[in-house]
This record gives C-alpha cells, sequence and structure tokens, in this order.
C-alpha cells in the first residue's frame, strides 16, 4: 500500500514516522529515507537508536533548490537515484516492508530522480493488502501521486506560531 501526507501543515514527516516507528515495533523493519532534507534532525537522532530501521540518506549536504548548479544538481540526481535502488533492494530481498521516502515530492516535481526508479518502487507497493508500505512525504505531489496512494492524508495549517516570527525550535519542528 502507499501512503502520502502532504499539505502547507506541520506533521508530515512526523506521521511517517510515527507509523515508522509502529511498524518497527510491530516486527516489521523499515528503511527510513530523507531526500531534499538537512542531516541534523531530533527524529534522526532517534531512529538511530532504533533496531529494526535503517537510515538511508544522501552522504552530503546539498542546500536549497534554488541555490543550486546545474552540477549539483546533476549530482544530487545521481544520488536519489541510487537511493531509491537502495530502497528497492532491501524490499526486493524482504530485509524490510516499509519504506518511507521524505520529502519525495520535491525532487520528483524538480527533475532531481529518475520518474522511471519511483514509478517502479510504487508499483511494487500500490493495493498490495501483504505487500510492501511505502510511506511519501511532501507538498504540492504531483498528480501521479495523488492518483496511486492508497492513503491520503493533508496536513493543514490553521495556525503556526512562525506566523508571530517565532522560528523553528529544536525538537519542535525539528
Amino acid at each position: 500500500m502507499i501512503h502520502l501526507y502532504t499539505g502547507d501543515g506541520k506533521g508530515k514527516t512526523t506521521a511517517a514516522i510515527g507509523l515508522c516507528v509502529r511498524a518497527a515495533g510491530a516486527g516489521m523493519p523499515a528503511v527510513f529515507s530523507q531526500f531534499m532534507k538537512g542531516n541534523d534532525s531530533g527524529e534522526l537522532h532517534a531512529l538511530k537508536q532504533m533496531s529494526g530501521v535503517r537510515i538511508v540518506r544522501s552522504p552530503k549536504e546539498f542546500g536549497f533548490y534554488h541555490t543550486l548548479s546545474e552540477e549539483q544538481k546533476a549530482e544530487l540526481s545521481g544520488i536519489h537515484d541510487r537511493l531509491l535502488d537502495e530502497i528497492r533492494m532491501a524490499l526486493e530481498r524482504g530485509e524490510c516492508g516499509m519504506a518511507v521516502l521524505d520529502e519525495i515530492t520535491y525532487p520528483l516535481n524538480w527533475g532531481l530522480l529518475s520518474r522511471d526508479k519511483l514509478f517502479s518502487l510504487l508499483r511494487m507497493a500500490r493495493g498490495q493488502k501483504e505487500g510492501p508500505e511505502l510511506v511519501l512525504t511532501g507538498r504540492d505531489p504531483a498528480p501521479v501521486l495523488m492518483e496511486c496512494a492508497d492513503y491520503v492524508t493533508e496536513m493543514k495549517a490553521l495556525r503556526h506560531p512562525y506566523e508571530k516570527g517565532i522560528l523553528a525550535r529544536k525538537g519542535i519542528e525539528y
């Protein structure tokens, strides 16, 4: 099955991590991957301490998309493709029953990954009661993601301290 957490509200990654923790706690190993995110966050520190969860991510940070050179975009695209290959192999080998692709909507929308590799993963999971669970997060999902997801949850921001000038707080927003 495919889960999609989207919207402009807080909680997409948090919901995906909750599902990942639930799966690992029930004996279903999980792979947690992040696309287009920095390396330091509370959730990564917690997941690293859990057995049953493997973290797969870029070996380096690239910064914001609008600051990347064409060479950096090409390098990042190659890294994203290798992450998708690693996730696919883990699912095919039965090393995990769940894979979280956090912030996957951005590299898909910006052309920073192979659509074929991602769609191959989606075909593995779509509508499969006993098959792998794919958990996707990010804003502005491509219509194809909305169409193929078995679960779609939209986080909607009604109020947020950022509107009052309060910056992201460690342990709460990251």
